[in-house]
Order: C-alpha cells, then sequence, then structure tokens
C-alpha cells in the first residue's frame, strides 16, 4: 500500500509540476503576444503619423496650409472616403446577386429614381448656395450632417430590405454630396494661394479625393462582407458627422458678403448668359460624360453576358484562358481608377496652359481612342479606353472648374455650378441608359462606333463654332483698325468763337 501512495504522491507532484510549467509557459507566451502586439501598434501608430505628416505637407505646400486650401483638401479627401463607403453598401444592399437581365432593370431604375430626380432638383441648388454666401462654411457642414442622418435611416432599412427608404436616402445622400461638390468648387478661389492656379488647385484637390476613395472602397467592401452593409453605413454617418465639424472650422474667409448689387441682371437670365467660353467647356464635358455613362454600362453588361471576343463561349480558340469575368470587371476597374489618378496629375502639371485647350484635347483624344477600340476592339483596347476615358472625365472637368471659377462672378457663381453638375448628370444618365439598351444587341462594334461618330461630331461642332467666333472677333478688330479716328467736322453755317472770349 505504501509504494502505491508513493506513486501517487510522484504522479500528483508531476501533474503539478507540469501544470506549474504549462502555466508559466503560459504566461510567458501571453507576455510575448502582448509585447508583439504592443511592438506592433506602435509601429502602426508610427507609420500612420508619418503616413499623416507626409500627407500634410503635400495639401499644405505651396502656401495652401495659410490660405485654407490643405484644410479643404483635407476634407474633401474624408467627403469622397465617405460617399465611397455609402456607394459600397448601397452596391451591396441593391444589384448583387441578381441574374444579369434582372440587373439591368435594377440599375435602369436606380438611374430612373435617383439620378434623374436629382438632375431636376441640382439647378434649384445653386441659387440657394448663392443666397447664403456669407454661410458657406455652415452649409458644407449642413450638407455632411444630412448626409449622416440619411445613412443612419439608411443603416436601419436595410435589415427589413425597405427599398423605398433606400432610394430615398440614396436621392438625399447624392444630392447632398452633389450640394457640397458645388460649395467647395465656388470658394476655391478666396482659398487659392498666389503661386498656384485655379488648374492646379482643382487638380491638388481631385487627387486626395481620388486616393482617398480608392483606399475607401476596398475597406468599405471587405467591412460589408465581414458585418453587413447597415455597419458600413454606420460607420459612413459617424464620418460625416465628424467630418461636419471639421467644415464649420475652415477659415472665416471663405465666407463672403451677401450684398445684392443694384440694377444687377436677374439670376436665371444671367445663367442663359454664361459666356461663349463656359458655353464651348460645358458642352465639351457633357459628350465626354454621355460616353463615360455609356461605356459603364455597356462594357459591364457586355461582360457579365460574356460577349466579348475574349469571353466568348461560341469561338473556343479566341477565349482568352487567363481573363474571366470577374478578373475582367476588375481590370477595367483598375484601369478607370488609374485614368482619373492620371488625369488630376496632369491637370496638376498642366499649371498655366489654355483650359480652353484643355477640354478640346480631351475630347480629341477620347474621340480618337473610340475610334481606334471600335476598329480592333480586345481586351487591350477596352482596358484602354476605360483609362482614357476616365482620364478625360478628370481632367476635362478640372479644366471646366478652372474656366467657371475664373469667367463668371461670384454673384452667380453657385448657381452656375449647380446647372453644370446637373447638365453633366443627366448626360451621364442619358449615356447610361443608351448603354444598357445597346448592350441587348451583344455587339461592341455596334455601340463603339454610334459614339464614336457622335463624340466626331460633337469636337467637328465646337471646332467650328470656335472657329467662327475666333473669325467674328479678328474681323471686328480688323475693322477697327482699319477705320482711323476722324474729328467732329465743322459746321460751317455756324460762326467761329473764340472760348476764351
Amino acid at each position: 500500500m505504501e509504494g502505491g501512495w508513493e506513486r501517487a504522491r510522484d504522479i500528483s507532484r508531476r501533474v503539478a509540476r507540469g501544470a506549474a510549467d504549462a502555466g508559466r509557459a503560459t504566461a510567458r507566451a501571453t507576455k510575448a503576444t502582448a509585447t508583439g502586439t504592443a511592438r506592433a501598434g506602435k509601429a502602426t501608430a508610427a507609420g500612420a503619423r508619418k503616413v499623416g505628416q507626409a500627407t500634410r505637407r503635400l495639401t499644405y505646400a505651396n502656401g495652401a496650409g495659410r490660405t485654407g486650401l490643405g484644410r479643404l483638401i483635407e476634407l474633401s479627401a474624408g467627403n469622397s472616403a465617405s460617399d465611397a463607403f455609402v456607394t459600397v453598401a448601397l452596391a451591396s444592399t441593391v444589384f448583387f446577386g441578381v441574374p444579369v437581365g434582372e440587373a439591368r432593370g435594377s440599375v435602369a431604375l436606380y438611374l430612373v429614381i435617383t439620378m434623374l430626380p436629382f438632375a431636376l432638383l441640382a439647378p434649384f441648388v445653386g441659387p440657394i448656395l448663392d443666397r447664403f454666401r456669407s454661410g458657406r462654411r455652415y452649409v458644407m457642414a449642413g450638407t455632411l450632417f444630412g448626409r449622416g442622418l440619411l445613412c443612419f435611416a439608411m443603416a436601419a432599412a436595410v435589415g427589413p430590405g425597405d427599398l423605398p427608404t433606400l432610394f430615398i436616402g440614396a436621392l438625399g445622400v447624392l444630392v447632398l454630396s452633389k450640394a457640397y461638390n458645388v460649395s467647395r468648387a465656388a470658394i476655391m478661389p478666396s482659398v487659392l494661394p498666389a503661386d498656384i492656379t485655379l488648374v492646379s488647385a482643382n487638380a491638388r484637390v481631385a487627387l486626395f479625393t481620388l486616393v482617398s476613395a480608392g483606399v475607401a472602397v476596398p475597406a468599405g467592401a471587405g467591412l460589408t462582407a465581414w458585418l453587413g452593409s447597415a455597419v458600413a453605413l454606420r460607420v459612413a454617418m459617424v464620418a460625416f458627422l465628424l467630418l461636419g465639424v471639421v467644415a464649420v472650422r475652415l477659415p472665416r474667409h471663405v465666407d463672403s458678403p451677401d450684398l445684392e448689387e443694384e440694377g444687377a441682371a436677374p439670376r436665371w437670365r444671367t445663367l442663359l448668359k454664361v459666356g461663349a467660353t463656359v458655353a464651348e467647356a460645358v458642352w465639351a464635358n457633357v459628350a465626354i460624360r454621355v460616353f463615360s455613362g455609356f461605356l459603364l454600362f455597356f462594357l459591364l453588361f457586355l461582360v457579365q453576358d460574356a460577349a466579348v471576343p475574349w469571353l466568348s463561349a461560341g469561338d473556343p480558340a479566341a477565349r482568352d484562358p487567363f481573363f474571366d469575368v470577374t478578373k475582367t470587371i476588375a481590370l477595367l476597374a483598375g484601369a478607370a481608377g488609374l485614368g482619373g489618378l492620371v488625369g488630376a496629375a496632369v491637370a496638376n502639371w498642366t499649371r498655366n496652359n489654355s483650359p480652353q485647350l484643355i477640354v478640346l484635347v480631351t475630347l480629341a483624344v477620347t474621340a480618337v481612342t473610340t475610334i481606334a477600340a471600335a476598329v480592333f476592339f480586345g481586351i487591350w483596347a477596352a482596358l484602354a479606353i476605360s483609362l482614357i476615358t476616365a482620364f478625360a472625365q478628370e481632367l476635362g472637368k478640372l479644366a471646366l472648374d478652372a474656366i467657371v471659377q475664373r469667367e463668371i462672378g461670384e454673384e452667380v457663381r453657385s448657381s452656375t455650378f449647380g446647372v453644370v453638375e446637373a447638365m453633366l448628370q443627366l448626360a451621364w444618365v442619358f449615356g447610361g441608359l443608351v448603354g444598357l439598351v445597346l448592350s441587348l444587341t451583344q455587339s461592341s462594334t455596334a455601340g463603339l462606333v454610334t459614339l464614336a461618330v457622335l463624340l466626331t461630331a460633337a469636337l467637328g461642332w465646337l471646332l467650328a463654332t470656335r472657329r467662327r467666333r475666333v473669325r467674328a472677333v479678328r474681323d471686328r478688330l480688323h475693322r477697327e483698325h482699319a477705320t482711323p479716328s476722324r474729328p467732329d467736322p465743322v459746321d460751317p453755317t455756324k460762326p467761329l468763337t473764340n472760348p476764351n472770349a
């Protein structure tokens, strides 16, 4: 018995020692994990701090920190990232997971219900903003706070699948987002440093907004896939509310007095006479936007229908073994994002070059690329045309903003931007609907040839109009120089008088 008790005591001692050793090992592992986590956290914080400092140096360069342009860039970047979160959340809620045929109907319904009412409301946004020029900071903050509340409502509507609330919320977010963009564009001249041109300042804002949106889209997609659309919308809500506070803290000189000039022309009559330079830039951008909306939905549904040469099931020899539907859509989206970044970078480099010339060049490049893509359509042609279209849309819009900021007086600048945004949105919606319809033909050649003809016709019309305008100005100047000024003729019936008499 004693030997059995001794063996039992030995076993218990060994178990105790093993448990103690395991506890000490666990404690060491926990301590090592905590230390590693702390070090990783410190490294991440240090990296984030360095990135923030580098970003601050870029945004505040060339006097932008002194005038308030740097703060406006940071605010716009946060606004763009929050809008990207909302877009990803709504897309995953409304459009994903439905058959291609039904997706066409959903997209068309979204375009009609949200985009077209916005285009009808947008012209009235500008005059309202012009009435509150002395409180533009608070107007911008209001657009951010409003979107935060709408995100809260849409997050509550995701669970029960309340589509009317989602559509109405999407419309409200879109209207307020465009109102923010109109306000931001209108105050740009008041925060412009002396060393930066309008095109360069607009390009700097666009670069940071595109980068922030590019970072926010995968982050929002991952968060939506992990926790759902409602959580992504709540994150966007918090971001919008915080950005609203930042907007209130913008420099006070972004506001201007609400003084009505005596004898000023009626507001709407003034908007109808924006001048030949602004009108030319607007129509060129309208043509580019029509093609941009068309290309997005046309290529998207052609790829989903496998009606492109490298995905065609009817010709196994022509099929590319690497590219499938998912990879093709991802590459096209990447090409479009890269084109937007390149367009903003080029706009920043143009500096003092004429924005009128930039607008016409972007339209010409788009037309030539479309013709080439229609003739040599394939995966590389599709990627090239996606990149060039996004490049032209970004560069042309930045040049248009600079033209409006330079040519239009402050009293109707917001109104003009509101009308311009409405026209561009209508053009994009129209092009998207045309792309949806022509994608049913499953013929890439027919759609691209049609748009190539329209783009070429628009470019020819603008060049002809510009030539007539330049010729008319030249003839007028020639007549003024050819006719010398003569003294007033002397009337012989009147006696000569001495003025000193």
